[in-house]
């Protein structure tokens, strides 16, 4: 880690003892391993808990205790899908459901802990929605923080009141400053039992109903300098206490950022990933300063094939230099082969001013690179993190969940141009062309963008200050009871 030296624990404040818990997806499962890292750096002992395969497939850690718990079987949950990223969209609710029962296996690790004065927890901190580590914490009379979304997201999101089964208590209205597309996915997927056919024992809106209930603080993973008034209106209407945790930016080199492959092992130098890697940027070597547009949607949005596309046609029709890591599209299953994927002679027509990598790319060594000058980018938020830290205006295409808001804070804040969608939120290849150009061509817009990227950059970048907002988390963990 590139953390600010702490001092270690003195013998009159002995280490903590802390079980991190995230949601199964590695969107989650990396920056809360960013966090167990920089807790265990100042010498506390923390163990950081998943499923068998999820843990297999984390990067190596030093400091931090891996530790396994068995992920339920459910029927239809293919063997060995433990995360987000093992599933299409339309199988993530059997995931859920699976997430619900891990409460029994969790509670049984919570006892064994705590039988033993050496071993027992002084905190847990889980995710929002993790009802039963909340409930088996307060059993346990363990303290739990929660860890919560951005500020943004939780002032976008609706607060609904909820029936004692997890239902709407009464009709929830669509927030002035999301869209009707958006609003319609928010319903499906936090406000309903119902997960694409999968019928879950509760809500979302249910699970971190009683997460907050039982929690005894929640700490959110941004800060006032991020999110500005926002974090504070949130952080006065939440009931609990609510404590920045800084954004955890990733290691510059980007060691924390690569997951093993689904062997769970790791690609060596000498495997074709890294080959490409290296074809990739001898490319960037070799194109102009700021000229190229990298763009990455990350590793679960489910674009179509058809949205691809649309997406591939924008950029042509852009005419900037682009470098694409493209993921298989939802139903790409159904297509021969990769180069089907995109549209007829694509690669042909863009030779020589665009580059598209299928799978895995080293994300941070790109955003880095000098020729780099914008980022295409769903907005999830370790990709608007990653790309401010090295100052790179944002072309934004949310797809769902927090993605959204995320977006609306950027063109807020004037790092970017999000990308212009029709009422059901479809966009088209005009779209990608105008914000493209909105950001890498219009020299009057790009000032502006790059100008408010570079402050942001300012914000990400600042070790010191994400590190105090580490340090002031661990004060209000040590001053409980004190001061809850």
């Amino acid at each position: 880690m590139d953390a600010a030296p702490t001092p270690t624990p003195t013998p009159t404040q002995p280490p903590l003892r802390i079980v991190i818990i995230p949601w199964l997806a590695f969107g989650h499962l990396l920056p809360y391993l960013e966090l167990a890292e920089r807790l265990a750096s100042r010498g506390h002992r923390v163990s950081l808990v998943s499923t068998p395969r999820n843990v297999a497939r984390l990067p190596p850690v030093r400091r931090v205790d891996l530790v396994e718990v068995p992920l339920p079987p459910v029927e239809g949950l293919p063997d060995g899908a433990e995360s987000t990223n093992d599933l299409p969209r339309d199988k993530v609710g059997l995931l859920w459901k699976a997430f619900d029962l891990l409460g029994e296996p969790f509670g049984e690790l919570l006892a064994a802990m705590c039988a033993d004065d050496g071993t027992r927890p002084d905190w847990i901190i889980a995710d929002s929605f993790h009802h039963w580590a909340a409930a088996a914490a307060l059993q346990h009379q363990v303290p739990c923080a929660i860890l919560l979304p951005s500020a943004s997201v939780m002032a976008a999101w609706p607060s609904a009141a909820l029936s004692d089964n997890g239902l709407l208590a009464a009709p929830v209205e669509r927030p002035v400053t999301m869209p009707d597309y958006e609003w319609e996915k928010i319903k499906a997927g936090y406000l309903n039992r119902n997960h694409d056919g999968v019928v879950s024992e509760m809500t979302t809106a249910k699970r971190c109903s009683l997460a907050r209930e039982r929690c005894t603080l929640a700490a959110m993973r941004s800060c006032p300098e991020w999110e500005l008034d926002t974090f504070w209106q949130v952080a006065a209407s939440f009931g609990k206490p609510v404590v920045p945790l800084g954004l955890l930016p990733p290691s510059p080199d980007g060691a924390r950022r690569r997951v093993a492959n689904t062997d769970g092992g790791e690609e060596d130098s000498s495997s074709p990933a890294a080959t490409a890697d290296d074809a990739t940027l001898r490319w960037l070597d070799a194109q102009p300063l700021n000229s190229v547009l990298y763009v990455a949607l990350g590793s679960e949005v489910p674009l179509t094939v058809e949205q691809v596309h649309e997406l591939a046609l924008g950029l042509e029709l852009a005419g900037t230099r682009f470098l694409w890591a493209l993921r298989k599209p939802t139903g790409a299953a159904a297509v021969p082969d990769d180069d089907a994927i995109l549209p007829p002679r694509f690669q042909d027509r863009t030779s020589g001013r665009g580059v598209v990598v299928m799978g895995w790319v080293p994300q941070l060594t790109i955003l880095s690179h000098a020729a780099v000058g914008g980022f295409l980018t769903h907005c999830g938020r370790n990709s608007l993190i990653e790309g401010l830290l090295f100052g790179k205006p944002l072309v934004m295409l949310p797809i769902f969940g927090d993605q959204g808001p995320n977006s609306r804070l950027m063109e807020g804040r004037k790092v970017g141009f999000q990308v212009a969608r029709d009422k059901d939120g479809s966009f088209d290849r005009h779209g990608i062309a105008a914000a493209a150009r909105a950001v890498m061509v219009d020299e009057e817009a790009r000032s502006i963008y790059v100008a408010n990227a570079l402050k942001l950059q300012d914000i990400v970048a600042d070790k010191e200050l994400h590190e105090k907002y580490i340090d002031e988390f661990l004060d209000k963990l040590r001053s409980y009871p004190a001061t809850a």
